[in-house]
């Protein structure tokens, strides 16, 4: 994305700032209606072209958006108006429309389902209207269009809505890579937000497909930019530099299995149109993103939505909350009512067998003691194959939150897979300990963190996640559970434990339970010489204490 294209983005949020739109969740979606109107007139226009050049009505297809009667809703047939009358054209006349078409186009409907223009100031939304007019999409690549709404995602931080918090490009990007998305996977986020999981997801399946991948750093090319330097340079001076690949993803036979194959859900409709119009602008049309609360039986969901199994799940489920009982599912493997087990239940169910999840949970989920936490725990270590359990810094989500959290990653056993319980206590569980994620863990400046290419665990752990991949996730790299290491020895980064150590802990999980320790040097002094000199020390603390009460007697 070129410097012009990201002053003319700027120049768009000052003037919603500047118009009394200040909710950075509010003027992205008030965005994405306008940038998708844009989207749909120049598709429109690109159908009407291909059919005149083929010498066929504009409509042979029966695709077409906007028939006669409709024309007026076209972006390109109101985009001059100005005033208050553009403003209730939008507002009353447009949107509606857009929402009308469950039919024809029912993703599109279910986007401007309730659709509320919330830029009140006409002579603002004339101002946004021309600088979007501006772009011309159809002209940019889907890169830089997915660049597009990456960019203004950044207004929101890592603060996303009501608890929910985004998360950050190197966990999403860590996670992503220890999945392993492919092609005719099903992959799917239960609470999605902004959907950076499933954009991670696709774009790692791309480059996957890709002929020539680009590399690039976890903190954007601009970075590169900045350092005036090629990513080969860079990773030569900072050997933990973190990257993920993009690519145009060409080698892909068939794109609508793609599209159809991811799913989001999200309580919110804000999140769920923002990440629509993230997936839209990354090249996936037809994802099958709606608004659901994934843990209520009267969340929205069907009964096709509660039977579907996902060959990949990736997420960070809110962690605050807790559902009234009654509006919990009932096909959920536990009887808690906190959010962050009903999530965690809900991935463990919606799994299909050889499916893999990974998921971001909050540390006392690790080792919280009732029964509910172990039981769901138990469930997790001897019904499903829990490959690894990675601790995150305090740090990953500050400013905004400074809870502890984890990442589980596990499979579900393939179908009539299961050992007896006795096969199933030799296999081990991996831990690896994140003390950097390439960002500074206690200072914010400009609202985040800032970075530290130099101090990153994540690719580190990556590599060794490879080997252990390669062993068929039976060999863990690292030393047993609670071993002593020689003095001397580098404090470890990773271990394992076999499941009957985790089932003697109460299926406690926290990485800091196993953690072997690094044995102290032996003392250099002569043991005997030592305890010479504390009897001396305390014969010479006796004799002063006498001295003290003599004095104190010879006073009396």
């Amino acid at each position: 994305m070129n410097q012009d294209l990201r002053r003319k983005l700027n120049r768009i949020t000052d003037i919603l700032w500047a118009g009394g739109v200040t909710n950075p969740v509010t003027y992205i979606e008030q965005i994405s209606y306008l940038i998708y109107l844009k989207l749909l007139d120049e598709e429109e226009s690109s159908r009407e072209l291909k059919a005149r050049l083929l010498g066929e009505k504009a409509n042979g297809n029966g695709k077409c958006l906007f028939p006669e009667q409709a024309e007026r809703y076209r972006w390109s047939k109101w985009r001059f108006k100005s005033g208050p009358d553009l403003r209730d054209f939008v507002r009353d006349q447009v949107f509606p429309y857009m929402a009308s078409l469950v039919q024809e186009e029912p993703q599109i409907a279910e986007y401007f389902r309730d659709a509320v223009l919330e830029i009140v100031d006409p002579n603002v939304l004339k101002q946004v209207v021309d600088e979007i007019d501006g772009i011309d999409f159809a002209k940019l690549g889907t890169d830089v269009k997915g660049d597009i709404f990456e960019y203004l995602l950044t207004h929101l931080g890592q603060s996303a809505l009501n608890g929910q918090f985004r998360t950050p490009r190197q966990i999403r990007t860590m996670m992503v890579e220890m999945v392993d998305p492919d092609v005719g996977d099903t992959i799917y986020d239960p609470a999605c937000g902004t959907g950076g999981f499933l954009i991670d997801a696709v774009e790692y399946i791309l480059a996957k497909y890709s002929a020539e991948p680009q590399e690039v750093p976890i903190y954007g090319e601009e970075w590169l930019e900045k350092r005036s330097q090629t990513i080969e340079e860079a990773r030569k001076d900072i050997p933990t530099l973190q990257t993920y690949r993009k690519g145009a993803g060409e080698k892909i036979a068939d794109w609508d299995l793609l599209e159809h194959s991811i799913y989001g859900y999200d309580v919110s409709r804000q999140m769920m149109r923002i990440a629509m119009m993230n997936l839209v602008l990354h090249g996936i049309r037809k994802a099958n993103v709606k608004r659901a609360n994934t843990l209520s039986d009267m969340g929205g969901l069907t009964e096709d939505d509660l039977n579907r199994r996902y060959k990949v799940i990736l997420s960070n489920p809110p962690f605050a909350g807790v559902l009234p009982r009654e509006s919990i599912r009932k096909d959920l493997p536990t009887n808690s009512k906190k959010s962050e087990l009903l999530f965690l239940a809900v991935m463990m169910e919606a799994l299909a067998p050889g499916g893999r999840c990974a998921v971001v949970v909050p540390e006392g989920l690790l080792f919280g003691s009732t029964s509910a936490h172990m039981e769901l725990r138990r469930k997790l270590v001897e019904d499903y194959d829990l490959l690894a359990v990675v601790s995150l810094p305090a740090g990953v989500f500050k400013p905004y939150a400074g809870v502890k959290t984890g990442v589980l990653v596990f499979r579900r056993p393939a179908a009539g897979g299961r050992k007896d319980k006795k096969a199933k206590y030799k296999e081990k569980v991996w831990f690896y300990d994140v003390r950097a994620d390439g960002f500074d863990p206690d200072k914010i400046q400009a609202g985040g963190r800032p970075e530290t290419p130099d101090r990153n665990d994540i690719p580190d752990l990556l590599r060794r996640w490879e080997e252990y991949k390669k062993s068929g996730y039976k060999n863990p790299p690292g030393v047993e559970a609670e071993t002593f290491l020689p003095p001397g020895s580098d404090e470890p980064r990773c271990w394992w434990a076999s499941i009957k150590t985790i089932a003697e802990n109460d299926y406690n999980l926290a990485a800091g339970r196993y953690k072997p320790q690094v044995a102290e040097n032996a003392p250099d002094e002569d043991p005997a010489q030592l305890i010479r000199e504390t009897l001396a020390i305390e014969r010479e603390i006796a004799n002063g204490l006498e001295k003290l009460l003599r004095e104190v007697e010879a006073g009396e």
